[in-house]
């Protein structure tokens, strides 16, 4: 099976899958954004995502968008790559959604012509009960990216520990479920070493809608030494 790979809830994803003797995960998948040579949504680096499978020890497939990517090229692109899986033998693709229903149908809907089946290893967790639990399991994750509707520019650049969920506004999910927050995972079990960088700089961006300012990006830079 293949994984859509990007932040903390998919890693947990991921980890629930290696220790089930029900899955093998031969794949990871995670979309890139044409010229900024980041990942989409979360805006880290493509040599970190590199860095992460090779610790992982599972192939990387990356799928290049583009800049501000309607849903209609986006489908298409997906679409196409899910082809290419199937015709690959992955006949499985799990994802790290918790609880948004209208996320969880447009997968299912776009795979089953496919008949390539949507596993959703997290589903239905109460999300303070996954976010401890990844955080116990000794998995470490920092936030590049926050919602400034939701969330300060402060949260931007937070190693999220146990005493993160205490200090969340009232109404944010724990998880960053609704896309208050969005995250890099450095860390953890089924990392072979963790993966090395320092923290850059922070940038504000707007919201291509409304073009009022809207999301904090902080920079992760890997260290160059995490790649030998």
């Amino acid at each position: 099976m293949a994984l859509s790979f990007s932040g903390k809830d998919s890693t947990l994803a991921l980890h629930d899958l290696i220790h089930s003797d029900e899955y093998e995960v031969v794949l990871l998948i995670a979309t890139v954004t044409e010229g900024f040579n980041r990942t989409s949504i979360h805006g880290v680096r493509v040599e970190l995502l590199e860095a992460q499978a090779e610790s992982i020890g599972i192939p990387l497939r990356k799928i290049w968008i583009p800049e501000n990517c309607s849903n209609e090229k986006y489908q298409e692109i997906m679409i196409q790559v899910n082809r290419e899986i199937k015709e690959q033998g992955i006949e499985h693709v799990a994802f790290g959604d918790l609880f948004l229903e209208d996320i969880r149908k447009y997968r299912e809907e776009m795979l089953k012509p496919l008949e390539i089946t949507p596993i959703f290893p997290l589903w239905g967790e109460n999300t303070t009960n996954v976010l401890k639990r990844f955080l116990n399991l000794g998995y470490k994750t920092i936030i590049t990216c926050v919602d400034l509707t939701r969330l300060t520019e402060e949260f931007s650049g937070k190693e999220i520990d146990n005493q993160f969920i205490d200090e969340l506004p009232y109404g944010i999910d724990p998880c960053g479920e609704n896309g208050e927050y969005h995250s890099f995972v450095f860390d953890g079990p089924i990392f072979k070493k963790p993966i090395q960088f320092h923290i850059g700089e922070k940038k504000l961006t707007n919201d291509i809608y409304s073009g009022e300012t809207r999301f904090c990006f902080t920079d992760l830079v890997q260290i160059e030494d995490s790649k030998h």
